[in-house]
């Protein structure tokens, strides 16, 4: 009952989308495929509760971090002592060694993975794609460079190079902060050089675009990279529109800094292959230039392989989200993702495993859904 909104959204969605799945190209191919959908739904439906719960603040009976007397460690379904009428009278899924609603932590942990694991995997297919398409396409140093920074990078255990990159010493430092400041340009050059490719021969229409979608952007970058508080190492005073919260950014760029090499290798390969094409050979005919040939006639045509990375490198992402959580590192000791929430709960497993079973479910499911919605854009792709 709790999970209503959801569930009414989830119906809407999916009958929309297979009454017009005919005009949706990929997307409504999707619900040609059994798995597909079945991915799809898993989810839209964790997507779905964290808009709810973190937009109109609905689906969670308690605050993340409230406690209640008398409720350590009980079991789900147990009443809340001496309930308010304007409080949920019950815990659905227990209370946790602080006496936390497991419940509402479990839905308010939605929220920091649906928040993270897509926007992180986005900004690390910028990075690679900026990088992989002029280092497939022309080869030669460039391309010898890139690999080996590439490769130097992959070479470095993915938990050790997090451990170091959230530690305090080198947060301190400000590291991470100038990592974010070179990191998240790349989406402001990848803009940049897209829309200059496409507009070059009109002016009026480069200019009207660039504005349009690069002021806003550089806005974003200069509140992103400003941490705001007394030991920001950099400062964008006064566009610092938005404060990112304590731990969030290191997370964010530790995971941005992991998946870039991995991406940037699969597009310099999709290049490799696809710059032999017979249609690449025609636009370099007609004269068109590399950057166009690249972002207009190459990286179209790699769409498939890509986006079925995408739905796979956000599930990797949210397995990596989880694992710092677990470990402590990074995001606050009380954050309610779901990675941390495991980690309290697991110390007590063998007396009360309910504590720790709901976000490991949840976390299971997610990951299944995207590994699952993978598959079904995959298998929907080959047929494109």
């Amino acid at each position: 009952m709790r999970f209503t909104p959801v569930w009414i959204a989830l119906v809407v969605l999916y009958g929309v989308s297979i009454r017009y799945k005919r005009r949706l190209g990929l997307y409504g191919k999707l619900f040609d495929s059994v798995i597909g959908m079945i991915g799809f739904g898993l989810v839209m439906f964790w997507v779905f509760t964290a808009f709810f719960v973190g937009v109109f603040d609905m689906i969670a009976t308690h605050a993340s971090l409230d406690q209640a007397t008398g409720m350590k460690n009980k079991i789900p379904g147990t009443p809340l002592m001496g309930a308010t009428p304007e409080e949920f009278p019950v815990y659905l899924l227990g209370g946790d060694n602080l006496a936390r609603d497991i419940f509402s932590r479990m839905v308010y942990g939605s929220t920091i993975v649906i928040q993270i694991a897509p926007l992180a995997t986005l900004f690390a297919f910028m990075v690679g794609i900026t990088l992989g398409l002029p280092a497939g396409y022309y080869s030669g140093k460039l391309d010898t460079a890139l690999s080996f920074l590439a490769n130097l990078i992959l070479a470095f255990p993915v938990i050790l190079l997090f451990y170091l990159l959230v530690t305090p010493e080198i947060v301190e430092t400000g590291l991470p902060q100038y990592m974010a400041t070179v990191l998240f340009l790349f989406p402001l050059v990848f803009m940049g050089v897209l829309i200059q490719s496409r507009f070059r021969t009109q002016p009026q229409k480069n200019i009207f675009w660039m504005a349009v979608i690069l002021i806003p952007l550089f806005l974003f970058y200069a509140a992103a990279i400003n941490d705001g508080g007394s030991h920001s190492k950099i400062r964008f005073w006064p566009l610092d529109f938005f404060d990112i919260p304590p731990g969030i950014l290191v997370v964010f760029v530790a995971v941005v800094f992991v998946n870039s090499p991995t991406v940037f290798r699969i597009v310099r390969g999709l290049v490799m292959d696809i710059q032999t094409r017979d249609y690449v050979a025609a636009a370099q005919t007609r004269g068109e230039r590399p950057w166009y040939i690249m972002l207009w006639e190459i990286l179209p045509n790699a769409r498939g392989p890509l986006i079925v990375d995408f739905c796979l490198r956000i599930g990797y992402t949210t397995i990596l989200l989880g694992t710092l959580g677990f470990f402590g590192l990074g995001l606050p000791p009380e954050s309610p993702d779901w990675g941390t929430t495991i980690n309290e709960g697991r110390k007590l497993l063998s007396i009360y495993p309910h504590p720790a079973l709901p976000p490991a479910f949840a976390l299971l499911s997610l990951v299944l859904g995207l590994n699952l919605l993978a598959d079904g854009l995959r298998e929907e792709s080959l047929k494109d």
